[in-house]
């Protein structure tokens, strides 16, 4: 008979439901609108897709922006898994983006120019003045998940994460072992849960993408 961490190491991350600066497209990062009325039906959309899998969760995680509890708060609400453990913390936060917080695109580029917006945005190690770079929240977010995350999973806890476009993309980065370059290029739509199965060791052994009909992915968080 398989033991228990051979038989079940599942994780699930999902980006949290639509802010209402994501409505606004304002840069957000580290600063803390609620989800909008989108974002509240991308959440209660997305337990239902968790329960239509009859995915049982023994612990979740999440970062300490409130976009990304709600969805988490939603989804376990739908799947009637509220006494599970849930921990936060900031190193799960989306990436901060410095000068670049409260304004929509149009206005950083009028201030710094497109091409430097531009660089910022899509480049994996040049933050934005003030901010991180994707690769600085990678240097938070991969140690948290080893030291924090994965343990849970190796001793079989079904767990869920609830965070943000660009910590997502640090994690999967590492989950699924790309380069820079491949994880630039990944978009991750708004409530749309993606299913790992991992091997003991932690690779991926099967990915399900569980893409709501609605909508395409929706871009990075750092362009909306």
């Amino acid at each position: 008979m398989a033991q228990p961490n051979e038989r079940n190491h599942t994780l699930v991350l999902i980006r949290h439901g639509e802010s209402e600066w994501n409505r606004r497209n304002l840069f957000t990062g580290w600063y803390n609108p609620d989800l909008s009325e989108k974002g509240l039906i991308e959440a209660l959309v997305a337990g239902r897709l968790l329960k239509a899998e009859a995915i049982k969760f023994d612990i979740g995680f999440t970062s300490k922006l409130k976009r990304a509890q709600r969805t988490l708060e939603i989804i376990l609400e739908v799947l009637g898994q509220t006494d599970i453990e849930v921990r936060f913390n900031e190193a799960l936060n989306e990436r901060h983006y410095g000068d670049l917080c409260g304004l929509n695109k149009a206005e950083a580029k009028e201030r710094w120019g497109e091409e430097q917006v531009q660089l910022w945005r899509r480049s994996y190690d040049v933050p934005p003045p003030g901010g991180e770079s994707l690769k600085d929240t990678a240097e938070r977010v991969i140690p948290y998940y080893w030291e924090e995350i994965w343990p849970e999973i190796k001793a079989g806890k079904t767990t869920i994460v609830s965070a943000h476009g660009n910590s997502l993309r640090a994690l999967i980065m590492e989950i699924e072992n790309l380069s820079a370059e491949e994880i630039l290029s990944r978009e991750l739509a708004t409530g749309a849960p993606i299913i790992y199965r991992l091997s003991p060791e932690g690779k991926v052994i099967e990915r399900k993408d569980l893409l709501p009909s609605r909508s395409p992915a929706a871009p990075p968080e750092d362009v909306v």
